[in-house]
């Protein structure tokens, strides 16, 4: 078990309490497209189990058409309301006299997939004029920079280890070196507890979030081992970088966790 833990060494703040009991759920705020149809989307604002979507639609007359929906979490998908609004000519004096009540014309959904963070199915109807359903994904618009130092703290969890002992919660603080290019990211974690880990691989981007599948994965000092990891919902925040991961180790053990980091 040494290879995967002199675990509780690395086990600074081992205390159950301060672990979530589960991670935090992912953020879709992002702009959703389908790629073969540019020209056309929805921008997700998304609070806690609430999501504000605006689309950039079309009519049947081929004209600009605006809705929104104000959706919900129900456990499996977000659900409500779909609005048509109105108001001044944009070239005019805001006139409040021009905006009625929003007016609820059909309902809308937004259904995350269960494979990933990037991807989902937004569904939405309007009585009288028609159903739409399709799958969407984030759209990137130009590539976010990750590259620098950071110094954090990662909280996960090991389980399914051959030996029962080295299953259960971990946190570490670290110092962290990015390095990117257009295609690529390595990533070396210099943990207080002893150990340095170096992720490196390829980079996929979808809109806000970095995902690094299929990545090497090598550890020395405390930790000892080679093997490969998902980086995944990796993003650059306003004060640093934050990101989740997953990996098989040695002797069945696997590895789930959260980083975050303040940009030095």
């Amino acid at each position: 078990m040494s290879a995967v833990k002199p675990l509780l060494a690395r086990v600074a703040l081992i205390a159950a309490f301060l672990l979530p009991a589960t991670a935090r759920a992912t953020d879709f705020t992002d702009l959703w497209w389908v790629p073969q149809e540019s020209g056309w989307g929805a921008n997700v604002v998304q609070s806690d189990a609430f999501m504000f979507v605006t689309f950039f639609i079309y009519g049947a007359d081929h004209s600009p058409t605006w809705y929104s929906a104000e959706l919900t979490w129900d456990g499996t998908r977000y659900s409500g309301n779909l609005y048509a609004t109105q108001g001044t000519f944009w070239a005019n004096p805001w006139n409040p006299a021009d905006h009625p009540d929003a007016q609820a014309v059909g309902t809308g959904s937004f259904t995350p997939s269960s494979l990933d963070a990037y991807h989902a199915t937004l569904a939405y109807t309007v009585p009288g004029v028609g159903s739409f359903s399709k799958s969407i994904e984030r759209e990137p618009l130009t590539q976010i920079a990750l590259g620098g130092n950071y110094i954090g703290a990662q909280a996960g969890t090991y389980s399914s280890c051959s030996s029962a002992s080295a299953n259960g919660p971990y946190s570490d603080n670290y110092s962290l070196a990015v390095s990117q290019t257009t295609t690529s990211a390595t990533l070396t974690f210099t943990y207080a507890s002893g150990a340095t880990c170096t992720i490196s691989g390829a980079t996929l981007q979808w809109g806000q979030l970095f995902d690094m599948p299929s990545a090497s994965y090598a550890c020395t000092g405390n930790l000892n081992y080679t093997t490969t990891a998902t980086l995944y919902e990796v993003k650059a925040t306003a004060q640093g970088l934050e990101g989740r991961l997953a990996a098989n180790l040695p002797n069945g053990c696997r590895e789930d966790a959260n980083f975050s980091g303040v940009l030095l």
